[in-house]
């Protein structure tokens, strides 16, 4: 069990809060429009990404076990055992991203991160298809993540993350306020924050969706697992509300970096997903050329949070198998969690050799990455979250799903039949629009 109702909240935030914050989030946002997209984003995420999170709170404080237990027999266990094929499989890839940014931590602190905007691609052109470097680094990102599981779920998870996310948030606020600091950097304030719906398509508002989910981490059994561990007392839609507002927060924190330093230096914001690994460092070196050694330090401080936003969600992709492990095949939590890392470096050695070294590592005409990216995101994190609102709202037991939401009767149920209109009806529709729109459907 987490101890303290604060590890709770950190811990589970630190799954939500990730690479998709302060990556994914400001490029989407650029790409479709600022605020427009932003305002439909905050929607969805409050009427879809809230309670498709609270059922996987359900289902896993209901179960009290590893994911694939959570939902009983057959079929409905298949949901489980995806889910944690899910997260496995998205550890791999995204172990190798979290990769790179210890190696631009590194790069910041050694000052190969300075010249023109060539020299950049070039940079990232040549670690990205080193056979050597990349596979290093997502080892080394693995062994960090390994040593917190080991550790337990209080002495590990619980207490990584009660350091972890609040240097997280100094680190944000510190970069806010120098990235405000520039000149003309209210044009990305403005951009943030101004709406221009003639930009809106149906593209943003699926686009809004799918980052909606994606950011909470739903979908890959992570929050079911977490939820095992939280005591009876715990208010499940409290908690789901606080983790909420502290991503949204993170994500929006990360536009007032990057907008306003974009726009300070005459960069397009929507740079796509080269954003954070190509575009900034320039920017860095742009915005802050008047105090080169103030742009130094900035960018080594904006590195160091990406390495924590990627452990914080690492951490949970681990723990994950590392239950599923320890628990299915009765062993011990450290030799569970041994065979989830051995398997993981292996999965991201083989991830990183496919996209540069070894381009012959390829299925159905992707990259391994580049597939297995594709396969979660597109095709197995909106299943999982599809069918987990079905069963929370179709097959479990009202009153089992009561009892989880107002804990036993001692909180008011005064929202709880809004919270099943939700997941009977609200998410899973929701959810199977974004897997339609994929495959071109809609």
């Amino acid at each position: 069990m987490f101890a303290s109702k604060l590890g709770i909240v950190l811990a589970t935030a630190g799954s939500a809060v990730g690479l998709g914050n302060i990556w994914r989030f400001p490029y989407e946002t650029g790409q479709n429009g600022g605020a427009a997209f932003l305002i439909i984003y905050l929607v969805f995420l409050f009427l879809l990404g809230l309670p498709a999170m609270l059922c996987e709170f359900v289902v896993g404080r209901n179960a009290q076990r590893n994911a694939t237990q959570a939902y009983g027999g057959w079929p409905w266990k298949f949901v489980g055992y995806m889910g944690v094929f899910t997260g496995f499989i998205i550890m791999g890839f995204y172990s190798v991203v979290a990769g790179w940014t210890l190696q631009y931590v590194f790069a910041s602190v050694a000052g190969h991160l300075m010249g023109d905007p060539q020299y950049i691609q070039l940079y990232f052109d040549s670690f990205t298809n080193n056979p050597v470097k990349p596979v290093m680094w997502t080892v080394v990102f693995l062994l960090i993540t390994h040593y917190v599981i080991v550790r337990g779920v209080q002495s590990g998870i619980e207490k990584a993350s009660k350091f972890m996310m609040p240097v997280l948030f100094v680190l944000l606020l510190v970069l806010v306020v120098c990235s405000l600091m520039l000149p003309c950097s209210w044009k990305g304030v403005e951009f943030l924050f101004y709406p221009d719906f003639s930009k809106v398509t149906s593209a943003t508002l699926f686009d809004a969706l799918g980052q909606t989910f994606f950011t909470l981490s739903t979908g890959m059994a992570c929050l079911a697992t977490y939820a095992s561990y939280f005591g009876r007392n715990v208010n499940l839609a409290r908690s789901g509300i606080q983790i909420a507002v502290i991503d949204t927060l993170v994500a929006l924190l990360s536009g007032l970096i990057i907008f306003p330093a974009a726009f300070s230096v005459g960069v397009q914001p929507d740079s796509g997903s080269s954003l954070i690994f190509i575009t900034l460092p320039n920017v860095f070196q742009q915005a802050f050329m008047f105090m080169p050694f103030l742009g130094y330090v900035i960018s080594i401080i904006f590195y160091v949070l990406l390495v924590l936003a990627a452990l914080t969600s690492i951490i949970s992709m681990h723990e994950t198998p590392t239950a599923f492990v320890s628990e299915e095949f009765r062993l011990g939590r450290k030799t569970g969690a041994r065979i989830v890392t051995l398997l993981a470096m292996i999965t991201g050695a083989l991830c990183s050799l496919s996209l540069g070294p070894v381009p012959q590592l390829q299925l159905f005409g992707y990259s391994l990455f580049g597939f297995f990216d594709f396969l979660s995101a597109n095709v197995l994190l909106t299943l999982g979250g599809f069918l987990t609102s079905v069963y929370v709202g179709w097959v479990m037991p009202h009153q089992t799903v009561r009892n989880q939401m107002t804990n036993w009767g001692t909180l008011s149920p005064r929202f709880f039949p809004l919270f099943v209109f939700a997941a009977k009806y609200v998410c899973p529709i929701g959810m199977l629009c974004i897997f339609l729109h994929q495959f071109g459907v809609i």
